[in-house]
């Protein structure tokens, strides 16, 4: 790399840290009709252990190819509370949540990792660990890791803040993980439950 180069990305990293040093973002789950399977309302939302090795409401960092940190970005709510909601949201969706305190099932588990980072392409990243819980006798009768991975283009320094496509990019692969775990067939097997055809979701940020 040239001595010009590296003065431009100098001054993009500049630029960038000028505006701001920490942005907070909202994810959200954007509900697919036609791709999810619907199932029985047996299913409640226990608690998501942030595992990450990170501060709560941190998501990740924007960074240049040279220099450090320009941005950090957080969440509004704690990660472990986001993911638990995603998973609210998407049960949901499909007709699953029950209506009591307490379903026959509890979701609950390890955010593994949940990040976005920005080097040379924005990109989002989530792992998440779901162990399904017989409430009746508190077993784990299923647990399975479930990825989510999402990347775009590379950035391009002066064509406007990456925050945005950052928060796209890892709500998106937040719910890919999110989405495989409902959908799992053979935890559906596993667990026997039937479909239930209500539509009860109303689309929610996290």
């Amino acid at each position: 790399m040239n001595y010009r180069c590296l003065l431009a990305l100098s001054a993009a990293a500049l630029s960038l840290s000028a505006c701001s040093n920490s942005s907070v973002i909202s994810l959200d789950y954007v509900p697919q009709p036609s791709q999810m399977v619907r199932g029985a309302p047996d299913f409640s939302v226990g608690q998501f252990k942030d595992k990450r090795g990170m501060q709560a409401q941190t998501l990740g960092h924007v960074r240049m190819p040279i220099g450090p940190a320009v941005d950090t970005l957080q969440t509004r709510l704690p990660i472990s509370d986001i993911v638990a909601n995603a998973f609210a949201y998407a049960l949901e969706a499909r007709g699953m949540l029950s209506e009591a305190s307490k379903g026959r099932f509890i979701l609950q588990g390890e955010v593994q990792d949940l990040r976005s980072q920005l080097l040379v392409h924005p990109y989002g990243y989530a792992r998440i660990r779901v162990n399904v819980v017989e409430s009746a006798s508190g077993a784990v009768v299923y647990s399975k890791v479930y990825e989510g991975e999402r990347q775009s283009n590379a950035y391009r320094p002066g064509s406007g803040s990456p925050v945005p496509i950052l928060r796209e990019l890892t709500s998106r692969a937040l719910q890919e993980a999110v989405d495989r775990a409902l959908d799992d067939a053979n935890m559906r097997q596993i667990l026997n439950t039937s479909s239930d055809s209500r539509p009860r979701y109303a689309p929610g940020m996290l």
